[in-house]
């Protein structure tokens, strides 16, 4: 089974995307759509037979891995599939929004900064329109296709992989060579806080399954070694822990970032980034034996065993 790799020019500053195309059950399926910018729509018109789609399998609903997906459902007969937590996040909007301004006023964000990422979020910045008739992912993917669905949270809370006989699409939850900063949101199901750091400790023994697959990730270089890009990630995290220990009790992030960056980092979305990767790591410190639990489950523990040691203060 040939499966292709489209690669996407983006606006944004994560660069090109990654798209996949396969033949599976006799149907043409695409894996992730590309941003939802002119370029975009005339790459997939070009290089994609858009008559014979039947299906359009989402791995996160970020701008760049799906937004196309509104558009391919007006031009295309194919079925759009989206992960369960990014449906959530459209029929529940008013109760999340609501929630993500309390997480943030709770650590000591201005209302003036909530009401920018507010705007931010409501332009469709990070979730364009989505569309009208979708199926879940985890539920809905017909069997004959052949695809394995494995819930990876940890970038985001609906990071999905999907999995064939010798590939996985894997989205943003194997990148190589970058350390990623896991969106902080609110837990729809749970209510409170979503808690990646969690979440990513148990993905991790969920990737380490996948280190006899062809990795098809959603930006750079196919990763030639899974386990090269869990050392390398977890490795990084460690490293910036260390920085951040003299601040472990302070629940204040605005004022930690602001202490660690004075009054440098101002763009709305950065600080957003940077707050949410604060937090994962201030997580890590309070739990330092989950991420170490997983590390040994999956055999790589002594490869960071130095970082984390340090991180933690032994």
């Amino acid at each position: 089974m040939q499966i292709i790799q489209h690669t996407v020019n983006t606006p944004y500053m994560v660069g090109p995307v990654h798209c996949y195309t396969a033949v599976l059950g006799g149907e043409l399926v695409l894996f992730d759509t590309g941003p939802p910018t002119g370029e975009g729509r005339r790459y997939l018109q070009k290089h994609i037979d858009l008559d014979r789609l039947r299906h359009v399998v989402v791995t996160h609903s970020h701008i760049d891995h799906y937004g196309q997906s509104f558009w391919l459902s007006q031009q295309t007969d194919a079925a759009i599939y989206l992960p369960y937590r990014d449906s959530l996040k459209v029929t529940r909007d008013v109760q999340r929004m609501e929630r993500m301004n309390v997480l943030l006023a709770e650590r000591g964000f201005s209302a003036e900064y909530i009401e920018s990422l507010r705007q931010m979020l409501q332009r469709n910045v990070l979730f364009p329109p989505f569309p009208e008739n979708y199926l879940i992912a985890e539920r809905d993917l017909p069997g004959h296709l052949g695809i394995e669905v494995l819930n990876c949270p940890g970038h985001s809370q609906s990071d999905l992989v999907y999995v064939g006989d010798e590939w996985a699409v894997t989205g943003d939850t194997l990148l190589r060579g970058i350390f990623q900063s896991p969106l902080l949101d609110v837990d729809l199901e749970a209510g409170g806080r979503f808690k990646n750091y969690a979440a990513y400790c148990a993905t991790l023994r969920q990737l380490a399954g996948l280190r006899d697959k062809r990795i098809l990730p959603g930006h750079r270089h196919t990763a030639e070694s899974v386990d090269a890009i869990i050392g390398f990630y977890v490795a990084k995290m460690l490293q910036r822990v260390e920085q951040l220990r003299p601040y472990r009790r302070e629940e204040n992030i605005a004022a930690i970032i602001h202490r660690l960056f004075g009054g440098t980092m101002t763009e709305v979305f950065h600080v957003y980034l940077k707050a949410s990767e604060i937090i994962f790591m201030k997580d890590f410190l309070d739990q330092p034996q989950l991420l170490r639990d997983s590390l040994e489950a999956i055999g790589l523990f002594d490869d960071v065993a130095e970082h984390f040691c340090r991180a933690v203060g032994l």
